[in-house]
């Protein structure tokens, strides 16, 4: 939100009040508390009016300072909250006549307290940002509304990230980001997963910790800052020190939650009825009969929306119509080794028998009078599930255990974005803030029952809409795409935007959701699909079995699905990794390589995991341009070498894509290509790509780790584990190179 009319002006009808200079200093263990006039005091009679604002500083982690501005204290304090996370934290405060200074780890706020008003944040005495005079603010818009805002320094050649699942430019410097979920497909500056986070290439990251309508100029307004605003009494947000970007993500997603890992099987080929298509048991199954002809792996169906009758989203029934026997056909199912997901969301049509029962039980969302909220967007009627009621969760829950016990596995969380603010929530909760966290409550209430039913670790939803926090209930997916190259690049964009906002994996519709895709773009996508952390075939109104668009689009497919579950020891630990670090596994190049400014703008490529560059092509002749950072890297699929730093132009058909293996890295390589949960460690081949004589590399494989070393042209690889998959304590293997691949390949069988 914009407040002023250039660097002089207010807009029209806009009133500021800014703190000046500190008045006093409250120094306690561990935290500040500066209370700041927004005038000058030189006289007594100065003390007689206000504003004067509360600004305290306290440390929950090492390395994070939280920052609380506050205006008025006495405002009725209304959920919901984020869920941050605390502890012991050896900070200390210290000041003199200048400064009043605040600590934690390697990371410092300080306050001016004489002179102008001037905060900074540094790291080991450097200056990371700072909050100078009329940066910090009361604000007054035309119509009376209350706002506190914020203005960080942006240094020289700072780029900033993150925001949520942005389909834009990766890099959000001159853009105007609102903090509000909508259901705006990928192609809008609106955004399903809004995230108050970004992460900077100047070794920090900023959260604000309000769950409601966070604006953000990014370098737009002020072109030298970033500024958020959002309308409120207090306003708290968290400095993040790295210095490198993944070690932001690590401490962001400490304080915010790390992403569970999902289950290996998760991580196969997901098959999907399509949204609009007709579709019964017959079509399924024709469907299924046609992957494994074709020698297709696949390892789930999805069943979208029409699983239940028309205008009864949702009642959770199946249309008996087309499903007489759900349990017999969900049996037939598993016993093809399939695990099923169905199509679920939040909303409830007036024609659905759950609306009743739920209106009868006060488990629906309520307008001020008292009146069931409606509309007929999307489902004629339909009214919402108040998540903010232990006891509608509840019954919402039991309505999914029916279906659980039915063989369904897991469930494509779609929806909670329209989410309205003329409301009354039955636990009191603000409608403005409970507008982005609806989703959290949601998508937290699915997760936790398949948690308790399914275990842990086995857990998964298929989810669209998101906010700070709900990295913890993965997989998440990039919403209604086009079936165009525009759009597959707008996706990515998303995805690794997402990426760099905490969330650990991320999915997209294999071809894009509207339209039907040409068989060349289908084919271009299914490369870059089965090279993400989870891969769904997806659309609206078309299937997406692969032989309604050619016979190569079936061998594309298959290759790219088995590669995929080739490389699951490599991609297993990517995925634990974000799990217990929250680095995710689809990297934007500037986590990698922080250091390299090439890597800054890098949009259309990304490492996946640490070691792999993948470079998808968005033209149908496969031309394509990427960038490789320093070293010589080795293209996977070929054994051809590139080096780098220098941009790289090729041609790619539709069996090739641009897959890199980092200089040095050694990817372990499956001994099984069907299906994705299998005993990692058996028959593994470890493939070493660029690695010096005399160098060794740990590389975990599921629970062995393989200690790597070349000899000569020699790889050898030994483990201290008795049950290594060669059965031998300390057991070793070792192989001479392969003549011409461009790497040393050992297979441990």
């Amino acid at each position: 939100m914009k407040f002023t009319d250039g660097y002089w002006l207010l807009r029209e009808g806009v009133t500021a009040a800014h703190p000046v200079e500190v008045l006093d200093v409250t120094a306690m263990d561990g935290s500040l508390e500066i209370h700041a006039p927004t005038h000058p005091i030189r006289r007594r009679g100065d003390l007689l009016k206000g504003p004067v604002v509360t600004i305290s500083a306290h440390a929950p982690m090492t390395d994070v300072i939280g920052v609380t501005f506050t205006h008025f204290e006495g405002e009725q304090p209304r959920g919901p909250e984020f869920e941050v996370q605390g502890g012991e934290v050896a900070a200390h405060t210290e000041y003199d006549e200048e400064h009043a200074t605040l600590t934690s780890g390697a990371l410092s706020v300080r306050v001016a307290r004489t002179g102008p008003w001037q905060v900074d944040f540094l790291a080991h005495g450097r200056a990371l940002t700072s909050s100078g005079p009329k940066n910090m603010g009361i604000m007054r818009d035309p119509d009376g509304a209350h706002y506190l805002r914020e203005q960080l320094n942006l240094q020289v050649g700072t780029s900033v990230y993150g925001l949520g699942e942005r389909f834009g430019p990766l890099v959000k410097n001159g853009q105007v980001v609102d903090i509000w979920n909508a259901d705006g497909g990928t192609a809008t500056e609106q955004a399903y997963k809004n995230v108050p986070f970004y992460l900077t290439d100047a070794g920090y990251g900023v959260f604000v910790d309000h769950p409601g309508k966070v604006s953000f100029e990014v370098g737009s307004e002020a072109v030298s800052r970033v500024q958020f605003s959002a309308e409120t009494q207090e306003l708290t947000y968290y400095v993040i020190y790295g210095p490198s970007p993944k070690e932001i993500l690590r401490k962001y997603t400490a304080l915010t939650g790390r992403p569970a890992l999902p289950p290996a099987w998760s991580f196969g080929l997901w098959l999907s009825t399509s949204f609009t298509t007709s579709y019964d048991e017959e079509t399924v199954t024709s469907f299924i009969d046609g992957m494994r002809e074709r020698e297709l792996p696949l390892s789930v169906f999805h069943f979208d929306c029409f699983w239940m009758r028309e205008f009864n989203w949702c009642d959770f029934q199946w249309d008996p119509r087309v499903f007489p026997d759900p349990e017999g056909m969900l049996a037939r199912l598993k016993e093809r080794d399939l695990h099923i997901c169905v199509w679920i969301n939040p909303y409830i049509a007036q024609r659905s028998p759950l609306f009743a029962e739920g209106k009868a039980l006060g488990h629906l969302l309520k307008r001020p009078d008292g009146s069931i909220w409606q509309w007929d967007m999307w489902q004629p009627g339909m009214a919402l599930v108040d998540f903010t009621s232990p006891a509608a969760r509840d019954w919402y829950a039991a309505k999914l255990e029916a279906l659980l016990a039915q063989g369904v596995d897991c469930f494509k969380t779609d929806f909670g974005e329209r989410v309205p603010v003329d409301v009354a929530w039955s636990d009191g909760s603000d409608p403005e803030r409970m507008h982005n966290y609806y989703t959290y409550l949601y998508n937290r209430t699915v997760f936790d029952v398949l948690r308790k039913h399914r275990g842990e670790g086995e857990a998964v939803l298929f989810a669209r809409s998101a906010t700070s926090g709900s990295q913890k209930f993965p997989v998440h997916w990039g919403g209604d795409c086009e079936a165009t190259y525009e759009s597959m690049a707008e996706s990515l964009r998303g995805g690794l935007s997402l990426g760099l906002s905490g969330f650990g994996y991320w999915s997209h519709d294999i071809g894009g959701f509207e339209g039907t895709p040409t068989a060349a773009l289908f084919k271009r996508w299914i490369a870059f699909g089965l090279l993400s952390s989870h891969s769904r075939l997806h659309g609206s109104s078309s299937y997406r079995v692969p032989w309604l668009f050619d016979e190569e689009s079936v061998d594309v497919l298959r290759l790219f699905t088995r590669l995929k579950l080739r490389l699951m020891p490599y991609l297993y630990e990517a995925a634990r990794i974000a799990h217990v670090e929250g680095v995710p596994m689809m990297r934007a190049m500037v986590l990698e390589f922080p250091d390299d400014p090439g890597c800054a703008h890098l949009e259309r490529q990304y490492m996946l995991g640490p070691d792999l560059l993948v470079a998808p092509v968005f033209d149908d002749e496969g031309d394509v341009s990427y960038y490789v950072p320093e070293g010589t890297w080795t293209h996977f699929l070929s054994g051809q070498t590139v080096t780098g730093p220098r941009w790289v132009r090729e041609r790619h058909g539709f069996r090739s894509v641009p897959l890199l293996v980092r200089p040095g890295a050694v990817i372990p390589v499956g001994a099984v290509d069907d299906r994705p949960d299998y005993d990692l460690a058996d028959g593994v081949t470890l493939r070493a790509h660029g690695l010096e004589r005399g160098e060794q590399v740990t590389v975990p494989v599921g629970d062995v780790t393989f200690t790597v070393v070349r000899e000569g042209d020699t790889l050898r690889a030994s483990c201290g584990d008795p049950s290594a998959p060669w059965g031998l304590a300390a057991g070793e293997r070792s192989a001479r190179a392969e003549a011409g691949t461009g790497f040393l390949s050992l297979e441990l069988g």
